[in-house]
């Protein structure tokens, strides 16, 4: 019997956000979730709610996004759903993480400038190295692919604004990066999607913190368990017919 497929989500926060909304829409899809976060405590909290659910999720907490923490991850991912004549396949693997700075250029700190290169395209780099290398190790799927990794852009991806110099240098630079690996890994079957999220995300805090109004109206926000829907479709794309980038927006965004 094929082993159960793994989705690595690295990005998760407390669960009530994208990574969180992925997480739980591929458990109930089949796949096993790996939860990589930094934030422990929070993160073993999910994963038991996803396993109290039915799933099969473990946590994976990382001190830092460095290529050192995020190798670890994914060499404890492999050996843990490892055993017997089962066989642990990363078949989906997420980039959900980056720091969210929004303020004027001169009163950015070089630390915060710093996290968002460090995340963005350090982090990103080593986790779409160690998902490329696992997807290599796969045969094909019944879509012809090895494997499918997912960057979660923003507006800023595309264009900067007068509060985003910091958040847009390091959402541009996962955009790149996806486009080059999406040429470069293509012709091996592997296949690489980034999304481009352009309006505001229904998460916790962001229900803590914005206008009820915003938060009751579903015309203005994006609901982030519809975000991870369209995440499982570009997994499930076949290999005539894949995308590289798609945008995603509440009917009444300006744009």
């Amino acid at each position: 019997m094929a082993s159960r497929p793994i989705l690595v989500v690295a990005g998760v926060g407390t669960g009530a956000g994208t990574g969180g909304s992925a997480a739980r829409l591929f458990s109930k899809a089949g796949y096993r979730v790996a939860l990589i976060a930094r934030n422990a405590s929070s993160l073993q909290t999910f994963a038991a709610s996803l396993n109290e659910s039915g799933g099969d999720a473990h946590p994976f907490p990382i001190s830092s996004y460095t290529h050192g923490s995020i190798h670890e991850a994914f060499t404890a991912i492999k050996q843990h759903w490892s055993g017997g004549s089962d066989k642990a396949e990363i078949r989906a693997a997420l980039w959900n993480a980056g720091p969210g700075v929004f303020k004027p250029f001169l009163s950015i700190t070089e630390e915060e400038v710093k996290d968002t290169v460090d995340t963005n395209v350090i982090g990103g780099f080593a986790f779409a190295r160690e998902s490329i290398l696992s997807f290599k190790e796969n045969g094909l799927d019944a879509k012809g692919k090895r494997g499918t990794l997912l960057f979660t852009g923003a507006t800023a991806s595309l264009r900067g604004n007068v509060l985003t110099s910091a958040f847009a240098a390091g959402k541009w630079g996962i955009r790149a990066l996806s486009q080059s690996l999406a040429k470069e890994f293509g012709k091996e079957n592997i296949h690489v999607a980034h999304a481009i999220i352009d309006g505001g995300i229904l998460t916790g805090r962001a229900k803590d913190s914005r206008d009820p109004a915003w938060v009751e109206n579903e015309d203005v926000r994006l609901n982030p368990d519809n975000i991870a829907e369209a995440y499982l479709y570009l997994v499930n794309q076949d290999r005539s017919a894949w995308t590289w980038e798609l945008d995603l927006r509440p009917a009444h965004e300006k744009w």
